[in-house]
């Protein structure tokens, strides 16, 4: 049964037993029925109770006379339903289940009963919950009442702070809802159509929490935390640099350095062999100006790595940019040197008179005025300065540099890309003049992997959140300057190196 007999036959033995509750000669009694939770049953013993004799037969009253009060029953919702339905034919009232622990007497007004043949209520009621004790001891406490209206309404009223539920009971509290309860971490979503009390469950939304059960609504983190898996409460957010630590800062310094250490190797060489053939030609001093450049430009990343700080977002920026455009114009500068130099050579040409480094010069430092007078334009209208993203990456709060001004970070970084464009198509026409070591030909290999390096940064920069928008720019810093490095001065080093027999002027001014 799913509900206690025992409390039930002790409620019906006190009435019994009170004179005050029922009048003289008039007894309460009870019939129990067990209905399996199966319809059929239920149905065919709710037809056993309205006639009240030895056979089914309704609207009939045969043999011994019982005055049907109530019907007390615990079968599920949709029987519960039909059995509603049967019984108010016949005026019965029905109790809902959920009252199936409490007994139903009139003390407030001394007397009365559930109806007078109606099935109404004809006198307001107390509903007293009565606890059994194991040494079958009984309290009664009164938890709420039902009273009638004016209107002609019935009021009922329940005190659920004064019921007390047995210790020693093993019975679920009675639910009021046709669902389960929405777990924390989740909030009620109304059902259309149905019931207050019938709603469904559903997960807290992205950034919200909800702590109680049953919850209207999910609550918002604040911004420097988030919800934990189950968004039953807020956490603190992780924070996150591309720091000296981390693995990945690890494995940039380290290239970072050895690129740095083997383009002072190679500028040591240079400096050693500064008056072999293949060192004086085509400007030295560009040659030194250019090495030391990608020196600075492998150093620069390291402004990129660690927690940025107001400093290191004003420098890492304007240095790498004015560092690279430095490099650039002196590969640019070494394109047009080339190209001057074989066209001075034809008779009675004009151009004879631009050799020298005049002309490399002039052509290093204007193209690097121009990239020096957007940096101090960006500093001066909107620098750099430290921030923290809150929102891009979920637990995580990322503390970058901002760079101000979007535009003048993209207009750097345009013209350094226009410098290396101008460079490669004048390297690339000057490919084929003659000579048996023509640097043409290694500055437009190195254009093209300068360019591929940077043409494909701005997609992968963007398609990037957190750290690794730094890791990226920071690669493509090493990439094209290793680029460079690699293309222009690696083949010379093997000459100077392990073929010294070439490094003669007679077979650098050899025509193929």
């Amino acid at each position: 049964m799913k509900w206690h007999l025992l409390p039930f036959s002790l409620a019906i033995r006190e009435i019994n037993q009170d004179p005050g509750l029922l009048p003289n000669n008039i007894t309460l009694g009870y019939t129990v029925y067990e209905n399996i939770i199966h319809p059929r049953v239920t149905l065919d013993a709710v037809l056993d109770l309205v006639p009240s004799a030895q056979e089914t037969i309704p609207n009939y009253k045969c043999g011994r006379q019982n005055n049907l009060v109530a019907v007390l029953e615990a079968s599920e919702s949709d029987i519960s339903i039909d059995v509603s339905t049967l019984l108010s034919t016949y005026k019965i009232p029905q109790l809902h289940p959920f009252l199936r622990h409490f007994q139903f007497s009139n003390t407030s007004t001394g007397g009365g009963d559930l109806g007078e043949n109606t099935g109404d209520l004809a006198a307001d009621l107390d509903i007293v919950n009565m606890m059994v004790f194991p040494n079958r001891s009984i309290l009664s406490v009164k938890v709420g009442s039902i009273e009638r209206q004016a209107s002609g309404e019935i009021k009922f009223i329940i005190h659920q702070e004064a019921i007390v539920w047995s210790r020693w009971s093993k019975q679920m509290l009675p639910y009021s809802r046709c669902t389960q309860s929405c777990l924390p971490g989740h909030l009620k979503v109304a059902l259309e159509g149905k019931p207050i009390c019938c709603y469904a469950c559903a997960p807290c939304e992205e950034g919200t929490i909800s702590t109680q059960e049953d919850e209207d609504h999910c609550t918002k983190c604040p911004e420097d935390q988030h919800p934990n898996m189950d968004h039953t409460r807020c956490i603190p957010k992780d924070i996150i640099i591309l720091s000296y630590e981390d693995p990945l800062g690890i494995v940039l310094v380290f290239l970072a350095l050895a690129l740095a250490l083997l383009t002072l190797l190679i500028l040591g060489i240079f400096l050693k062999y500064t008056d072999t053939p293949i060192v004086k030609a085509n400007n030295r001093d560009l040659t030194y100006v250019l090495l030391v450049s990608l020196l600075f430009s492998f150093l620069s990343s390291l402004l990129f790595i660690g927690q940025p700080r107001r400093v290191t977002c004003l420098l890492r920026q304007t240095a790498f940019s004015t560092i690279f455009s430095v490099a650039v114009s002196s590969v640019l500068a070494k394109t047009i040197t080339v190209v001057v130099a074989f066209m001075a050579t034809k008779p009675g040409n004009r151009m004879r008179k631009w050799l020298g480094k005049s002309l490399a010069n002039a052509v290093v430092i204007l193209c690097s005025s121009v990239q020096m007078g957007l940096c101090a334009v960006w500093l001066g209208t909107s620098p750099p300065f430290p921030d923290s993203d809150w929102h891009s990456l979920q637990g995580q709060i990322t503390l970058q540099c901002n760079e101000g001004s979007v535009a003048m970070f993209y207009s750097a970084l345009g013209y350094m890309g226009f410098l290396a464009a101008v460079s490669f198509m004048v390297a690339f026409l000057a490919r084929k003049l003659p000579g048996a070591f023509n640097e043409a030909k290694l500055i437009t290999f190195s254009m093209l992997v300068f360019c591929s390096v940077w043409v494909s940064f701005v997609p992968t920069y963007l398609s990037t959140k957190g750290k690794y928008t730094v890791a990226v720019q920071v690669f493509s810093i090493l990439a094209s300057s290793a680029g460079l490095l690699g293309c222009l001065f690696i083949p010379k080093c093997y000459i100077i190196i392990a073929r010294p027999g070439l490094n003669i002027k007679d077979h650098l001014m050899m025509k193929k």
